[in-house]
């Protein structure tokens, strides 16, 4: 099932690829900057380790006026997809998770970005943020107890059965349903796996294999509107791709304790940032 996985996800690269080139042949800028190709070193390198790109990359075309703000959404998937996809294949290949849980959580993830996408896109932007940085501060908690033996400890687990896979794909799909409002899908996928009681470095296959079936239909929908920046996400693809790998061993070589470390680093971060946008769109609406 795995090779089947990973021919399917090159034949989605491959696709994306041919039609971004395509693209690029009338494109009039496609010299990335040392700025561009720095940025998309640094974000995929943190997106490899869970904390994810789009945020931090956001937040680096803000403060340096890279891009226009009308492009900001398209450069980020053009220019992340194929870092990302590497990052799947890194992880499903390296990392060994069970098949069934893998796939049926991939399925659940793309499911709901792309059939939940209209109904969660209806929900107030800030309400959801507001609910879903208070469960990440919430499970920050119980896995910062979890840590210090203060709370029935998770497991090693590299899959799931029954009952709990039933709540894992089913929860992977509600997660992948409320990023279409961009917010994070890494956090809240790694605080499920890890509550389930599953090894942590599992969830790093899990979330990126899902993204990278994802992004690049949404990519090429972006390129092929030209609603982008070239240039810059060139930038970020190949800057990613350097970054990368190197991410990828150091999330490898982590012991189980240390890896945990990261995990609730991540959502804590997530959590914060979260109420902090809520704040921002209430405000701002």
């Amino acid at each position: 099932m795995l090779a089947a996985t990973l021919a399917t996800l090159a034949i989605f690269t491959l696709s994306y690829i041919a039609v971004w080139l395509n693209a690029l042949r009338t494109a009039t800028d496609r010299t990335p900057s040392i700025a561009s190709l720095l940025t998309g070193f640094v974000t995929n390198f943190f997106d490899t380790l869970g904390i994810g790109s789009f945020a931090t990359t956001t937040s680096i075309f803000k403060f340096t006026r890279m891009v226009p703000d009308q492009l900001i959404p398209g450069t980020l998937n053009a220019g992340h997809t194929i870092p990302t996809i590497f990052q799947a294949f890194i992880y499903i290949a390296a990392i060994e998770v069970d098949p069934t849980t893998l796939l049926l959580m991939i399925a659940g993830a793309v499911f709901g970005s792309w059939f939940g996408a209209g109904w969660v896109a209806r929900l107030p932007k800030h309400k959801v943020q507001i609910g879903v940085g208070g469960a990440l501060l919430f499970a920050f908690l119980v896995l910062l107890l979890r840590q210090f033996d203060l709370f029935p400890a998770g497991g090693d687990a590299l899959g799931l059965s029954g009952t709990k896979l039933v709540i894992a794909v089913t929860l992977n799909t509600i997660f992948a349903a409320i990023s279409t409002l961009g917010i994070g899908f890494y956090a809240p996928c790694m605080t499920l796996v890890g509550l389930l009681g599953m090894n942590p470095i599992a969830a790093f296959p899990i979330m990126m294999g899902s993204s990278a079936f994802l992004m690049p239909v949404a990519s090429a929908r972006f390129v092929i509107a030209r609603a982008y920046a070239p240039a810059v996400a060139i930038g970020l693809t190949l800057g990613g791709i350097c970054g990368v790998p190197l991410a990828a061993f150091v999330v490898k070589s982590l012991p189980l304790t240390a890896a945990r470390w990261l995990v609730m680093f991540v959502i804590l971060y997530a959590a914060v940032r979260m109420l902090q946008s809520a704040y921002t769109e209430k405000h701002n609406s």
